[in-house]
């Protein structure tokens, strides 16, 4: 009798499992079989998914560093008076663009006054010696006359040519004072014959760019060689930028380089590197770069932050995918490869560089295979939830 029991109770447990396990209908054997996943047109749609197909494109690897831009050494100008003199107007600011002769200041030149003063005075004792030496030249004539009848002796003669020779001597020297006085005044806008009136001289800028610096303020009295503006040419920018140590093997002098900044994020601007510091700062084992870039628009200002691509050795053509279209689903690698309107198929590849965005395919791809790139991560959700549906 108990042994009658046992048989039927095992007998309805078999049928109960059999009851609570799902069917498995030809049609979905064949699409699990198949490895497609199905996404309406609509809801491709509306989560933003898109399509490209598989090319073969050049890649080039670059290293990415950040930076400043700073003005060129050699286009620096430091612009300072050549005598100590009275600021009587300042005409330029800090930001100014300027002109190459362009007034920055005007100066009452106290040395150009001096000088006049003594020039004046110069020219008043070259023309007493002039006269001086004239007269002892119709001197030295007649004792030379007298001389020779035997009506004066020689000696008078000789001592008058003696002192004839002295005032040439001196009309020389103070022709040579008065040339170099003059001389000193042309360096300030020329000499001025009167000795009362104010020699004002201009302070121009060296040649075209912009004031970056100004300690100049009317009516101080400023030294001569007292730096009064800084002028910098930016026509012609360095983009200053530090590279680790283990990096620097993958670059080198003469090198292009890729300058972007958030200011004008499409446009980047072409430069050189120039420099690489054969020192390394202790603390970040850095070397510092410096990138020569062209700046005729002066869009690039002083002290802006610049991103420095520089093209490494890494360079070739490859079949590759933005990054967006690689996917990880159970510990393999994979994108969805378009095979309808609304069917996509899983397909496993094997991945090598990721440079600029793409990423190289080794295998699993071919040329011209169309792949979802952007929103590829909604097809992998639709696998998880079908597998959290099936636990």
């Amino acid at each position: 009798m108990n042994r009658k029991w046992t048989v039927i109770g095992l007998c309805l447990a078999m049928a109960a499992c059999s009851r609570t396990k799902p069917e498995a209908t030809p049609e979905k054997e064949a699409k699990e079989a198949s490895g497609l996943i199905t996404m309406a047109e609509v809801a491709q749609k509306n989560v933003g998914l898109q399509v490209a197909p598989v090319k073969v494109r050049q890649l080039s690897e670059y290293l990415q560093v950040t930076g400043t831009v700073q003005p060129v050494d050699s286009r620096v100008s430091q612009v300072r008076p050549l005598a100590r003199g009275r600021l009587q107007d300042v005409l330029v600011k800090i930001g100014d663009r300027v002109r190459q002769g362009q007034e920055l200041a005007r100066i009452d030149n106290l040395e150009a006054g001096e000088l006049t003063s003594q020039l004046t005075s110069a020219r008043a004792d070259l023309q007493r010696s002039k006269v001086l030496l004239t007269l002892q030249a119709k001197q030295v004539e007649r004792n030379r006359r007298l001389s020779e009848i035997g009506a004066a002796p020689m000696k008078d003669y000789e001592q008058s040519s003696a002192e004839y020779q002295a005032l040439e001597e001196n009309a020389r020297a103070l022709e040579g004072i008065t040339s170099g006085l003059s001389t000193r005044l042309r360096r300030f806008d020329g000499p001025n014959t009167d000795p009362n009136t104010p020699v004002i001289t201009a302070i121009t800028a060296p040649f075209d760019g912009i004031v970056i610096k100004a300690m100049a303020s009317p009516g101080g009295v400023v030294e001569s060689g007292a730096e009064l503006f800084t002028v910098a040419d930016i026509s012609l920018v360095w983009v200053q930028a530090e590279v680790y140590e283990k990096d620097l093997g993958r670059i080198q002098i003469g090198q292009s380089a890729i300058i972007h900044v958030d200011t004008y994020p499409d446009e980047p601007f072409a430069g050189k590197v120039t420099y690489i510091s054969d020192v390394l700062d202790p603390q970040t084992r850095t070397a510092k770069i410096r990138c020569e870039v062209p700046n005729s628009k002066v869009l690039l200002k002083l002290d802006m932050f610049a991103t420095v691509q520089l093209p490494t050795t890494f360079s070739r053509q490859a079949l590759a995918v933005p990054v967006g279209a690689i996917q990880q689903l159970d510990s393999k690698t994979v994108v969805f490869v378009r095979r309808g309107a609304t069917q996509f198929e899983t397909r496993e590849i094997q991945v090598g560089k990721t440079v600029n965005g793409q990423v190289e395919i080794l295998s699993g791809l071919r040329d011209g295979e169309p792949v979802a790139t952007v929103g590829a991560f909604h097809l992998k959700s639709i696998i998880a939830g079908k597998e959290l549906g099936e636990e």
